[in-house]
Order: structure tokens, then sequence, then C-alpha cells
């Protein structure tokens, strides 16, 4: 496995396995890996000759009261791991690197991200766009893999690659749960073990709505309701949204009396001083 620093490196692996006539699978993450991002490389190393990840803590999409600082780094554990998984490179860049003293450009989505995580965290998803952007253009990627547990950003994605005209394929992978339910996260970490009892509620509030809709319920104010109940039966969790969207672009159904759409149950809270955001799909 090869790390990467500069741009320089990075550039020069990808022009090598284009001469090659190998294809290219993108895993970005800011670290600090757990299972749900190996199960990320997982899904890219079907997808390519060549996965590339990525470790970088990226600074535009933090805001001012964020934990961009103390954000956890666990370089040489992330390391050892991505070995173990069969990376062929890891691109490792530093903020200056990507962010030039002179840099005046950025991404931005004028619909999706507005809403959601958008709505309290202004510029989040322009750092994430851009970012997103210079690594697909920085790699040669044909293909990016992206988890379902940031479900809003996949969106954000999807549509700049549309939008946009990019040649490259975004895969969408499942979210894979802790043994207690709770969504894994790099975030976690921060949780107290009662935190952590708290956090499982956005779970059970989602699992409460599946298991409604599965049997037969299709009116969104009786799907939420459901849910609602569980989260307020846990006060500890600051719940700043709960909501279903429709999966395709995350449009608003308030106004819709019944689902007639694949939907997506989304929910976000605050969690002693943690925030944590978790999903789950109800298809037709």
């Amino acid at each position: 496995m090869k790390a990467l620093i500069t741009i320089e490196e990075v550039t020069s692996m990808r022009n090598q396995w284009r001469r090659d006539l190998q294809s290219i699978a993108l895993v970005p993450t800011m670290g600090a890996l757990h299972d749900g991002h190996l199960s990320l490389i997982d899904e890219a190393k079907k997808y390519a000759d060549k996965v590339i990840a990525t470790i970088f803590v990226n600074p535009t999409q933090f805001g001012p009261n964020e934990d961009f600082a103390k954000y956890p780094r666990t370089l040489e554990d992330d390391m050892k791991a991505l070995e173990s998984r069969g990376v062929d490179a890891v691109f490792l860049p530093n903020a200056a690197d990507i962010y030039p003293d002179d840099f005046q450009t950025m991404i931005s989505n004028s619909k999706i991200s507005l809403q959601l995580c958008g709505a309290n965290r202004p510029g989040h998803f322009d750092g994430v766009l851009t970012v997103v952007m210079k690594l697909f253009q920085l790699t040669g990627a044909n293909t990016a893999c992206f988890g379902k547990k940031d479900y809003q950003q996949l969106k954000v994605i999807e549509r700049m690659v549309k939008d946009l005209n990019l040649d490259i394929q975004i895969v969408g992978c499942e979210l894979i749960r802790d043994s207690d339910g709770l969504a894994l996260s790099s975030r976690n970490r921060y949780l107290s073990d009662e935190d952590r009892s708290t956090a499982k509620c956005l779970n059970e509030a989602l699992k409460v709505v599946k298991q409604s809709y599965d049997s037969g319920v299709r009116s969104i104010n009786e799907l939420l309701a459901a849910g609602t109940k569980v989260l307020e039966g846990a006060p500890g969790a600051e719940v700043e949204y709960f909501e279903i969207r429709s999966q395709g672009n995350l449009a608003d159904l308030s106004d819709c009396e019944n689902l007639e759409v694949d939907s997506v149950v989304l929910v976000a809270a605050k969690v002693g001083e943690t925030r944590l955001i978790d999903n789950i799909e109800l298809s037709q």
C-alpha cells in the first residue's frame, strides 16, 4: 500500500494507473476509521482494479463552533486497517495543498444542501462538495463509494455529478450498525456510557417507523408519531429533525397525506455534546 502525501504524488499514481488501463475506485474519509468505512473499501474492490482511500479532515465543512480541532485523528491505526483490507494507495493531503492561500472557488448546491443538516450547518455542504470534487479530479476515479449513513451528503454528491456531467459512478453503500443498533460513526467515541444508552433511541425510533410501514401504515403523520413517541421517551436526546423525505432527491413530503414513493426517515439529534444522524429507507 502506497502512502501519497503531495498532489504530485497522487496525480503521478493516477497517471500510471491510467497508462496501465487500470480502473480506479475512490473511498474518501476523514479518518478515525471503523467497520463502516472498511465496508466501503470492500465494496469499492468490486468495481475497480485499484482502490485509493483518502484521509483528510476537511476544514471547510466544519462550522466555527463545531469539532474540527478535536475531531478524532487515529492515523496509525487507520493505515493498518486500510492495508489489511487491501487498499492500493492512501492519499493523505495537507490542508495547505488542498486549499492554498489564493484558493477562491467553492462548489455549492442551491436546494438539497439547504435543508435538514444544511439548515443548521451553513456552508457545510459547500465544503463537502468542493473537497469531493477535488478528490475526484486528483485521483481520476471511475467510481466513488459513500455510505448511506450520511444520506444527505450522498444525495448532494449524486446531484453534483448529475448537474456537472461528471464521468464517475457513485455507489451508495449500506449503513453499518454496532451490535446495540447504533449507526457506526467516528463521533461515537465522544459518547459516555450514559450518552450511548440514550443514543440508541435514534435507531429504535427509526425501527418503529419501519415496522409500522411494513405492516401497511402509509400515513406520514401516523408514521412520524410512532417514532416521535420513542424519541420523547429519551429526554437526553435533543432532536434537531425527524422527517420522512423522498429517497431520490430528499423532496419534502410533509404536504402528502400518505406515502406513495420510496422514502427515507431521517433523524438528527444532539446527545450530550455529540451530534448524531441516522436514517432508514422505506421502499414501496
